[in-house]
């Protein structure tokens, strides 16, 4: 299976407030919380093999049936070091697997700032390897506060690790909205009352947040 095991079935770019969330549907949104990998900075483990491997190798390695690639991010997400994650399986060059900021996030970003929205980061990386996101990618820089997997011990989409960063940012679950890429994150997000958005255009992004009272431009 390629891909991370484990997705429910979940439309892309609508707003999903199920269970503990539902409580809050329809309230202003005053604090966007963002993933990071594939939300806001692209992060494709393909890009690293493509120079030595052929298409069937890389398709092997990202089937997790096979090689088991994701559960073992999965681990080192969750507090495993990288040494321990290596003797599992051997991953190389992780600097190149950072392939560029996603197209209208920095504007974003800026926008949601400028308009008195609280802008927030919680995402699983791995604690030894996070430096290099950082420095490759600023957009991480112009967040108002993040919450990083590997540092807490807590990973998504485990409910502790919502309720971990509203505290550290200091925010309520009432107002934040939480974007991902992954299905299963955004069930975690409204276990914990935040309402998510299993997130893939950003255009349709930004619509959404301004349907939804968030006062940013619209696109022209």
């Amino acid at each position: 299976m390629k891909g991370w095991p484990g997705e429910p079935d979940m439309d892309y770019d609508v707003l999903v407030a199920d269970g503990e969330a539902a409580a809050n549907a329809g309230k202003p949104i005053t604090d966007v919380i963002f993933d990071f990998g594939n939300v806001l900075i692209y992060w494709d483990p393909a890009a690293v093999l493509i120079p030595r491997y052929s298409q069937k190798t890389i398709d092997e390695f990202l089937d997790n049936d096979i090689s088991g690639f994701y559960d073992v991010n999965d681990l080192m997400d969750g507090g495993t070091s990288t040494d321990e994650a290596i003797a599992i399986m051997r991953i190389k060059n992780f600097r190149d697997s950072l392939t560029g900021i996603v197209p209208g996030a920095r504007v974003l970003v800026n926008d949601l700032k400028a308009a008195g929205i609280g802008v927030w980061g919680l995402s699983n990386w791995e604690s030894s390897l996070f430096h290099v996101a950082e420095e490759q990618c600023d957009i991480l820089q112009q967040l108002d506060g993040k919450l990083v997997s590997g540092f807490v011990k807590l990973r998504k989409p485990h409910k502790e690790i919502y309720e971990a960063a509203l505290n550290q940012f200091g925010i309520k679950a009432d107002g934040a909205l939480f974007i991902d890429d992954k299905a299963m994150n955004i069930v975690g997000s409204n276990a914990a009352g935040i309402r998510g958005v299993r997130f893939q255009d950003p255009v349709k992004l930004r619509e959404l947040l301004i349907a939804n009272g968030v006062n940013i431009p619209a696109v022209q």
